[in-house]
């Protein structure tokens, strides 16, 4: 059963705030994610205390990189359950957890942070983490050009 909308509010606009689109059906992901031009940081948010107290606020840090991926998604775990199974279904075969962060690139996945990478972290090492992930994105590409 979906949670309260109104006691997600909150949690949607930490996130929303800082300018992730929220995605809330499957046509939306598709659509968003082939669409992108570049990467995509895409957060399965969550309810949950490690998502409240450390993977939305390192996100958040992470964000001033200069390299932080322009195009930002996000579905809500226990409420957008189809939306999140979509967007999950974009990150090869790894399990699911709530929260996650991933990078997606053409489509693809480039990174994902699972829960149990964050749970016992702070969230200026979530932020340190996506940092080096922003910067792999770019050595990639310098490589490939």
């Amino acid at each position: 059963m979906p949670y309260d909308p109104r006691m997600t509010a909150p949690m949607r606009a930490e996130l929303t705030q800082v300018g992730f689109r929220e995605l809330r059906t499957t046509d939306e992901v598709d659509a968003a994610v082939s669409e992108a031009r570049g990467p995509v940081l895409l957060v399965v948010n969550s309810i949950c205390g490690c998502a409240a107290g450390i993977a939305r606020p390192g996100i958040v840090m992470s964000l001033s990189h200069p390299l932080a991926p322009a195009e930002r998604m996000t579905v809500f775990a226990g409420q957008d359950v189809e939306a999140t199974l979509r967007a999950r279904s974009y990150f090869g075969g790894n399990p699911p957890s709530s929260p996650q962060v991933a990078i997606l690139e053409d489509g693809k996945l480039r990174f994902l942070l699972q829960r149990h990478e964050i749970e016992g972290r702070t969230s200026a090492e979530v932020a340190a983490r996506l940092r080096a992930a922003y910067d792999g994105l770019s050595s990639a590409r310098e490589s490939a050009g």
